[in-house]
């Protein structure tokens, strides 16, 4: 603890401003993961409960349970069955789900971009700090004694770097987070355009069969 509490003091004011970048970085991660997590199991637990009632045709229960559920995936088929009750064509119901998806997906990647953007204000807060150390530095070593000047030049270089090296302890992990986050969004919306195919194909194929059926009779 004492070693973290010097290396704050020497490193200067700007190491709180990078510490409240931290915190406000691993707030937002924490925040998005845990609704991403929620998101990818409503999801699949919706669906679950959606793929019988498309097996059964039973389209009333599907618009019925996608205005009550809040998983994203509920609101796109509901949207595509919406839809069909004005269109038989596949691509006027495929365009409603896509517009479903549409709607869910900002609310699937807010505030994930931000993390990019506090990494990268990290690391210029860090440069920054370190070169205004940097010219206090020179501006004390010019008037300085000639036998302590290479002394205090490497201990005021010292304390300067510390500002970079927080800003990069701070951006690394914040990048990550990012990186995750957004493989994790990415998962989830190619998961909702697979089950909205899934059900535009049973849909087609249930449409289909009943076609072939009054043709016959």
């Amino acid at each position: 603890m004492d070693i973290i509490v010097r290396f704050f003091q020497e490193g200067g004011s700007f190491m709180f401003p990078i510490a409240v970048v931290l915190a406000l970085g691993i707030a937002i991660a924490i925040e998005r993961y845990l609704f991403l997590s929620k998101a990818k199991r409503t999801n699949q637990k919706a669906f679950k409960q959606i793929e019988p009632m498309l097996e059964s045709a039973n389209y009333e229960g599907i618009l019925s349970f996608g205005k009550s559920n809040q998983a994203p995936i509920s609101r796109i088929i509901g949207a595509g069955i919406a839809r069909m009750s004005l269109s038989q064509r596949r691509e006027d119901i495929e365009y409603a789900m896509e517009e479903g998806l549409m709607e869910s997906t900002p609310r699937l990647e807010k505030r994930t971009a931000y993390l990019a953007t506090l990494a990268n204000i990290s690391t210029l807060l860090g440069l920054l700090g370190t070169i205004i150390g940097l010219i206090a530095a020179f501006s004390a070593v010019a008037t300085a004694d000639p036998s302590e000047k290479a002394s205090l030049l490497s201990q005021s270089i010292s304390v300067a770097m510390n500002t970079t090296a927080f800003g990069l302890i701070a951006a690394i992990p914040l990048l990550a987070c990012h990186s995750i986050l957004q493989t994790k969004t990415t998962e989830i919306i190619d998961s909702m355009e697979m089950a909205g195919v899934k059900c535009l194909n049973t849909l087609m194929g249930r449409q289909a069969i009943s076609t072939r059926s009054r043709t016959t009779d």
